[in-house]
């Protein structure tokens, strides 16, 4: 526990460091913008942020690999750091206040620490194998995480990122069946859907398309404010590339919706 620990209080600082970064960047009228050759955009500030973060973890854990979404992975002994400089990168470039810094700790296949840092929203979500889930409010305050008991679809709130890839995967039924059966629907997004699963205020979130570094963080701050988190088909969610997240109540009654098949657009 005390290794945990310390790995936790390290994320944390390097996330403090990345908030630094992202924020200077933030909504500046001479930001960098480049188009990958997977044709998604990337900032200088993501750029900038990775290899401050990659830099100080070579510093503080020099025998961990990492793997990240703009460089390229290095290989450690049984761990690695998972980081995605900033979640929601077209929100960043736009000025819109819904990104963050996502970074993530695994030992042995295990995701141990996770921490979601969203300066522009003054929010903070973390969590560590036994110690619990915690998120920073605007006034500062830090309160434990816990999901809904909600333990109906007629009476859950649901939210998604956007419609695109759900009929690839052959889950676009299942997404006008959860809009259609839930209380409330809401287009939340990228990580901010699976942190307010974990903190309750949301029930459902869903997104068909992930990479390694989209989800790995978000994995311990669910499980450890009680919430479940799985691939559409129930696996393992960081390795087969798309992510439910419920209270724990919901999660089967999800699932029997997801996949039914590809369905025509």
């Amino acid at each position: 526990m005390p290794e945990i620990a310390a790995d936790l209080a390290l994320a944390l600082q390097i996330a403090d460091a990345a908030d630094a970064i992202t924020m200077a960047r933030f909504r500046a009228t001479d930001l960098v913008i480049e188009t990958k050759s997977d044709t998604t955009p990337v900032t200088e500030a993501d750029k900038a942020t990775e290899l401050d973060i990659r830099a100080r973890l070579a510093e503080s854990r020099p025998d961990d690999g990492i793997l990240g979404e703009e460089f390229s992975d290095t290989i450690g002994h049984h761990r690695r750091w998972i980081v995605d400089p900033i979640d929601g990168t077209k929100n960043y470039l736009r000025g819109v206040p819904v990104w963050c810094t996502l970074l993530a700790l695994e030992s042995d296949g295990e995701l141990i620490v996770g921490v979601a840092s969203a300066p522009a929203l003054g929010r903070r979500w973390w969590a560590a194998t036994g110690l619990g889930a915690w998120t920073s409010d605007v006034d500062g305050t830090i309160r434990r995480t816990s999901v809904s008991n909600v333990d109906s679809l007629a009476a859950a709130s649901f939210s998604y990122s956007d419609e695109e890839y759900w009929d690839e995967i052959g889950a676009y039924q299942g997404l006008r069946d959860l809009i259609a059966g839930c209380w409330r629907t809401r287009a939340y997004g990228d990580f901010l859907s699976h942190v307010l699963v974990a903190e309750g205020a949301i029930d459902i979130a869903a997104e068909p398309a992930l990479m390694p570094w989209d989800m790995a963080a978000l994995i311990p701050i669910v499980t450890e404010s009680g919430g479940q988190i799985t691939s559409y088909q129930g696996g393992n969610a960081l390795t087969e590339g798309n992510a439910v997240t419920t209270n724990g109540h919901l999660h089967d009654a999800v699932l029997r919706l997801l996949p039914s098949g590809p369905e025509p657009r």
